[in-house]
């Protein structure tokens, strides 16, 4: 563990994604604690200011402190799009191990599927999905979970085809353990690593995602202060504060940013060339 942490502090990627992810974790444990005003709390005389010592982001129409509602937001967007990606993950990976262990015309027709599936563009496909489930952030998670299924799939069956011809695979089945058992117990450990970078740098893309099906009405509804639904609700208000859209916007960016970066860095720790 030393080691692998002593890696990811001499990996710049690594390195600058530990701590924006550090500083996004803290916001997701203690934002609400951290925060210097309520989210709701209303001042119709203090709206559409701009950056200052009272309001260091501002205030939006409703005279509401900006760093507060981005504060409170980071645990609903990025804890939910982490619970999203784990959906995904977890379901990807049952699916693409079970294949390459199947193997046959199993295997042949759970891909082809997958394939067709991967044909539709992410963000259409968890549009098409809320739209049949309703506007709710859980249908939201949801969408974007069984929208990162497919990818995750075929990323483990590809490692998981390997793993399934080594020994320790073939020794459980010769002592007659069930396919779950093979699945579950042999196989899934041995395709964790290459899985862990894919599903850091996949919510990156689940908070942009879930970010803009908020944006589009589609996810978190008012009065939340989820940064996607903040952005769309300051869109309205641009030419009074350029402030309203920006600091969520930045929000994401950077929580992307992050993301992507540890997960350069953890696909440098994991390397075994390395």
């Amino acid at each position: 563990m030393n080691e692998f942490f002593g890696r990811m502090r001499k990996s710049p990627q690594g390195l600058a994604g530990l701590v924006l992810i550090g500083v996004v974790l803290i916001l997701v444990l203690f934002g609400p604690q951290l925060a210097p005003y309520s989210p709701t709390e209303m001042s119709v005389f203090m709206r559409y200011r701009g950056p200052g010592l009272e309001h260091l982001f501002g205030t939006d129409q409703y005279g509401r402190d900006i760093l507060s509602r981005v504060m409170y937001g980071a645990r609903s967007t990025v804890l939910l799009a982490f619970i999203a990606t784990m959906l995904g993950t977890l379901a990807g990976a049952l699916i693409g191990t079970a294949s390459a262990f199947l193997g046959g015309r199993f295997d042949e027709y759970i891909m082809r599927t997958i394939d067709a599936v991967m044909s539709i563009p992410s963000l259409l496909f968890a549009l098409l999905i809320v739209n049949l489930l309703g506007k709710s952030s859980l249908n939201a998670v949801l969408a974007v979970g069984i929208a990162f299924t497919p990818s995750m799939a075929r990323i483990t069956r590809s490692v998981a085809l390997s793993v399934r011809k080594q020994d320790f695979v073939n020794a459980a089945i010769a002592r007659g353990e069930s396919s779950w058992y093979v699945i579950v117990r042999e196989m899934l450990p041995n395709v964790v690593a290459p899985i862990v970078v894919e599903t850091t740098i996949r919510v990156a893309f689940a908070v942009m995602l879930f970010a803009t099906l908020s944006f589009l009405g589609l996810g978190a509804q008012p009065p939340a202060t989820e940064w996607g639904l903040m952005a769309a609700e300051a869109r309205s208000y641009m030419h009074l504060s350029i402030w309203m859209i920006i600091w969520p916007s930045a929000a994401v960016a950077l929580v992307a940013v992050g993301f992507n970066l540890l997960g350069d860095g953890l696909r440098d720790a994991l390397n075994p060339r390395t």
